[in-house]
Order: C-alpha cells, then structure tokens, then sequence
C-alpha cells in the first residue's frame, strides 16, 4: 500500500511539470464565434466610444432644453463703499443675493433644441453602425483564423513526409541515380513548405492579438472552434435589395438625421434676429455699511398720516425684490447674418454628404451582390480543381506500385495538391469576407452572427 502511494505521489510530480509546459492553446477550451461576438460588443474600443458618443449628444439636447428651466444663482456681493454705493459686476453691493433666470420665449431655441434632438437620433445610429463594424471585424478575424489554423495542422501533417522525400533524393544524389538539380528542387520544396508554415503561424499570432483587443481574452489562449460560423444564407438577387439597404442603412440614417439636425441650426440661426422674452428675479438685502442711508432716507423715518404709510422718494429698504420679463429685440446684426449665412451652406453640405452615403450604400450592396456570384463560381472552380489533385495524387501513388513513376512525379503531385488546397481556402475566406459585407449592407449580420430575431 505504501509502495503503491509513493509511486502515485512520483506520477503526480511528474504530469505536473508536463501540464505547466504545455502550450495555453492546448489546456484552452475552443472559443466559439458567438461567444467572440459577445466579448468584443462588451469589450472593444469602438463600442465605448460610440457609447460616449451618444451619450454626449444625449447631454447636449438636455443643456439645451434645459434653458426652460429657473436658472438659480445665491451669492454675496460684500465690499467697501466710499460716497455712492456702486455696482460689483453688475450688482449693488449686498449682504446675500439670489438671481433666477429662465427663457420664456426664444424662437432660435426651440430650433436649436429639435436640432440637438437630430443629432441624438443620429449618434443612435451611429453607435448601430458602428455595432456592426465591431461584428464585421470579429467575425472576419475570426474567419481568417480558422483559415490560418487549418492551414497550419495540413502543412505540420505534410512536413514530416516532405522531409522524408527530400532526404531520400539526397540519397539518391550521392548514389548517382538523381541530378544535383533534383536535389535542388527536393530541398525547394522542404523551403516552401516551411515558408508556409511561418507565414501561417505568422498571421495566426496577429489574429489572435487583435481577437485579444476585441475580446479581452489572452492572446494565448484563442482557439477557434471548428465549423462554429452558421451557415450563411442563400445569396439575395433581388434588385430591390439596394434600396432596401439604403433605406435600412444605420449609416445613412445617420447621415439625414445629421443634415437635418444641420438644417435646423441653420433655421436657428435666422430665427436669432426675431424678439426674445426671458423671465428674471432678483433679491438682495443691503447692509448698512455701504453708505445706502447716506443717499435714501431710511424706512423708520417714514410717517404715517390719515392712517396711511407714507415714504418720500428715495426711501432706503434693507430687503429688496425685483421679478419681472426681460425683452429683447435685435435690430440690427450683421454677424449674425453672416453666422446664418455659414449655417446654410453647411445644412447643404450635409443634405449632399446624406445623398452621397446612401448612393454609396446602394452601389455597394449591388457590387456584393455580384461579388457573392462570382465567388461562389471561383469557389466551385478551387474545389474541383483540388479534387482534381487529389485524384492525380492517388494515380501516381498507384503507378508507383507498378513502377512506372518516381519520387518525382509523386512530390509534384503533392505540391501541387498542396497549392491546389490553398488556393481553396483562401477563395473560401474571400467568399466568406464578401458574404458578411453584405449581410452587414442589408442589415442582417447581427441576426446571422447571434442568432436573434
């Protein structure tokens, strides 16, 4: 029993160790697409700006309405007089003071407020669009990944045999039977396989550090799961999904609700030049050591008579109210003008950006459109092509057994199966970057990507 608990104890000393050094990849478990979706929309950098974004225009739109609200001010304008109390910043001089203000009538505001209103709805979009942007980016590095990954296992599965092969040309070399320029060309092919391999660790390092940005998991530990991205839907041809699209792009209706947060700034602007009405209140108490009675009478010297209160002009009162309307009527302003003249051009600048945003979006669903066809024909033309090879591999390989081929003919067979096998899956990944782009152009990744209605 005890021979047995040494042994298990000297087992367990020894797998640890050996669990300690094995790469993070491998203890990882594989990270689906969905559940990379999920963490970048939390964790990317896009996601909070578009957030603050928002949150801003939302701020602004308050400020502003806001200006209907009493604005209350309390303070204290205490100081020394000599002769005739004069005014601090604008106010007589007081032991406390408190002044409100609020706007009653102001036509350039109300314009300002809808505008302000426009561009809350269009940070809105906004953060949509760039919600998007955010899956569009994590579901292609993922994609490109996987790509990456598979690539990988096929060149490490092939290397040992690549080696082999170019070991026994060597030999054959040395014996004669085989040229220097086969030998040449048997090392060549051992070179291009591990360019391959460190173009592919490469790039799959890359991926997983912007994954690791995206996401907020460690770059050492994201391993893509096989098969995890949904099928993508059949392709649309209808020639209605261009404007379909741009109707429904969050980008173009960013882009109209900011021409018309523009255009109503610049209606704003020509409505400053009309009369404005504003409520004002005022209370101070004077002090008695700012000179006031020296130039008013004070109230106790008043007199009362036929039972009457009776104070002669100029009667000084410690406790002092004013409340009333401010009016305002411009007469005549020529920077103001000129201010709504620039806000006219830019409400036109901004109605043609809206026009040139959702032409793009509709030629640009058009152009995936297209696209998807044709890459889908390419990606028929690659399968079959390496269907092809592998075929041709299988045929020399037989004609080996019958003698009648050599290494030669069978390591061109495999590189060109190799080849043929790249060439797959890099129009597999293009046929899959062009059909997100257009999921993203008529509005239907998230719902691919996550799986929501």
């Amino acid at each position: 029993m005890k021979t047995r608990s040494l042994r298990r104890a000297r087992t367990h000393r020894l797998l640890l160790p050996a669990l300690l050094l094995l790469p993070a990849s491998l203890l990882a478990e594989p990270l689906t697409l969905r559940h990379a979706v999920e963490l970048a929309l939390q964790h990317a950098n896009g996601a909070a700006i578009a957030a603050a974004d928002e949150q801003h225009a939302s701020a602004s739109y308050r400020e502003l309405h806001n200006n209907y609200l009493p604005q209350v001010v309390a303070g204290s304008g205490l100081g020394y007089s000599y002769g005739f109390p004069l005014s601090l910043q604008g106010s007589a001089p007081s032991i406390f003071n408190i002044n409100a203000q609020s706007a009653l009538f102001h036509p350039e505001l109300r314009d300002f407020i809808h505008a302000a209103q426009s561009e809350s709805a269009a940070a809105t979009f906004h953060s949509k669009d760039q919600r998007n942007q955010i899956i569009q980016d994590t579901v292609l590095s993922y994609a490109e990944l996987e790509k990456w990954e598979r690539r990988l296992d096929r060149l490490h599965e092939i290397y040992p045999d690549v080696q082999k092969m170019q070991a026994a040309v060597a030999d054959r070399v040395k014996e004669g039977i085989d040229s220097q320029l086969d030998g040449t060309r048997a090392r060549l092919s051992e070179a291009r396989v591990r360019l391959r391999i460190a173009e592919a660790q490469g790039s799959a390092d890359v991926l997983r550090e912007h994954l690791s940005k995206l996401t907020g998991i460690p770059a050492a530990s994201i391993q893509t799961e096989t098969d995890s991205l949904p099928a993508f839907p059949t392709a649309s041809t209808d020639d209605d999904a261009p404007k379909q699209a741009a109707d429904n792009s969050p980008a173009v209706k960013s882009a109209v609700e900011h021409a018309r947060a523009q255009y109503l700034r610049a209606q704003g602007e020509h409505h400053s030049s009309l009369p404005t009405f504003d409520f004002a209140a005022q209370y101070a108490l004077l002090s008695t050591f700012n000179n006031y009675q020296n130039y008013y009478i004070p109230a106790k010297e008043c007199t009362v008579s036929i039972g009457t209160f009776l104070c002669p002009a100029g009667t000084f009162q410690r406790n002092n109210a004013t409340i009333g309307v401010s009016i305002r009527i411009p007469i005549f302003n020529s920077s103001q003008r000129s201010r709504a003249e620039a806000a006219d051009a830019d409400a036109l600048k901004a109605k043609k950006q809206a026009d040139a945003a959702r032409n793009q979006v509709s030629e640009e669903t058009l152009r995936l459109q297209r696209a998807v066809t044709q890459m889908q024909a390419a990606h028929d033309v690659a399968e079959l092509e390496y269907e092809i090879a592998q075929k041709n591999v299988e045929a020399v390989e037989t004609r080996m057994k019958s003698a009648t081929a050599n290494l030669h003919d069978l390591d061109n067979a495999n590189t060109q199966s190799s080849e043929k096998l790249i060439a797959l899956q890099d129009i597999t990944f293009e046929l899959e970057r062009t059909q997100v782009a257009l999921l993203r152009a008529t509005g239907n990744l998230e719902t691919w990507a996550l799986g929501t209605r």
